[in-house]
């Protein structure tokens, strides 16, 4: 186990240390007033951490407080490792981006597109082109969701039992199968739209690899970048560390989730898009190996180019994301200056961002309310870290980068 630390003052690294007090203490509100449990910030220039707090409660039942070491569900923050798995294999020449997906999972030969009707009477068409390796790391393959409730295609993944991805008791491969069996929403590279192509992704990975998605990640990357809590489950001796997760109630505060997965055992399905626990420390080292463009303290996984090949901008003719999204899941201020990489989002127009933002800063986050970015510009590496599923949009990242944008300018 390793344990996040404080390397420097924020002055020595250039940050305004009054401006990260009031990020801390707005945050402080968002627990005393309960609407988080607790949650964990780290900073970091240059690769110090300059800024590391800690605040409430990672288990409000048992009174066990955040702390450093603390290991924290960071869902959808696993789809740039995910990206990473991959490109490793791209590097290796073992795995193309124009690869079609069928090349390696032969269930998807056959893609059929969404024409009209809804329910028995949805109509399709086959596919003018094959869903590629590329389409599943940008999210243009025409994959959907089927938590969204937008598109009559979403309904068809709530009819096969995929309204949270996967079916309960499924693995990888069976879930794969049953994604391959349901209509794309749109033509492959033509929109966007966030969906299980990760999950997709992930099982090309095994395939390719002739390792499950955990092994190759804890070969690969966990052990090479020193991330020693990270990886798709629990172990008995971690449990104590986990936070309990927690949702929004309809009147206002929050309450615990019970029975999630993680504990007990590895689990069968290994969610490429979702599935995977880390700690503070394993996730600063993770953003600092994609820093520094694929190298950490000596030892290199990724070329510079492949790493700035991740980190820029994918939709065509420099579109963002809510132009160039399915609408209407995402037509929404937030993606306005916003493009897409390999499993990133990417600044490409930093006046137009909802939040103040560094142009070509890069980032993602998941669910529970987590969140990353890495701006090259400024030497800069950002993680928040809580465990809230809220009901509707909230301000904490756009407050995070208004706050951390604060302490950089001042």
């Amino acid at each position: 186990m390793a344990q996040l630390r404080q390397d420097v003052d924020p002055g020595e690294a250039g940050l305004d240390p009054e401006a990260l007090g009031r990020l801390d203490r707005h945050f402080a509100r968002f627990v005393d007033e309960g609407r988080l449990p607790g949650f964990l910030v780290s900073v970091a220039r240059a690769g110090r951490v300059a800024h590391l707090t800690t605040y409430g409660l990672r288990d409000i039942a048992a009174g066990r407080p955040v702390e450093p070491d603390t290991l924290w569900r960071v869902y959808s923050m696993t789809k740039p490792v995910t990206a990473v798995a991959a490109l490793l294999l791209v590097e290796e020449g073992r795995l193309s981006l124009d690869d079609p997906v069928a090349d390696h999972l032969p269930a998807f030969a056959e893609p059929r597109v969404y024409v009209g009707g809804s329910g028995p009477d949805v109509r399709t068409r086959p596919a003018t082109g094959p869903i590629l390796v590329r389409h599943l790391m940008t999210h243009t393959s025409g994959l959907t969701f089927g938590f969204y409730h937008t598109h009559p295609v979403d309904a068809l993944y709530r009819e096969a039992g995929l309204e949270s991805s996967v079916r309960p008791g499924a693995d990888l491969a069976e879930t794969i199968e049953a994604y391959a069996r349901l209509p794309l929403q749109f033509e492959p590279g033509t929109q966007w739209n966030y969906s299980v192509a990760s999950n997709v992704l992930g099982r090309v990975i095994e395939v390719v690899s002739g390792q499950p998605l955990d092994v190759f990640c804890a070969e690969r990357i966990f052990g090479p970048l020193g991330m020693t809590d990270a990886g798709f489950h629990v172990r008995d001796e971690q449990a104590p560390r986990l936070s309990e997760m927690y949702g929004e109630k309809e009147g206002g505060g929050i309450e615990r989730i019970p029975g999630l997965p993680l504990r007990g055992g590895r689990p069968r399905f290994l969610s490429g898009s979702g599935g995977m626990v880390a700690s503070a420390h394993d996730y600063h080292r993770f953003m600092e190996f994609l820093r520094r463009r694929g190298e950490l303290d000596g030892v290199r996984l990724l070329t510079p180019e492949t790493v700035d090949l991740m980190t820029r901008n994918h939709l065509p003719g420099g579109a963002d994301l809510r132009a160039f999204g399915s609408r209407p899941a995402h037509d929404e201020p937030g993606n306005e200056g916003l493009g897409f990489g390999l499993s990133v989002s990417v600044v490409i127009d930093p006046s137009r961002t909802q939040a103040p933002s560094g142009l070509g800063a890069y980032s993602w986050s998941g669910v529970a309310t987590t969140t990353f970015w890495v701006d090259p510009g400024r030497d800069l590496t950002v993680q928040f870290m809580t465990q809230v599923r809220p009901r509707s949009s909230h301000t904490v990242f756009r407050d995070l980068k208004r706050f951390v944008h604060e302490a950089v300018s001042g």
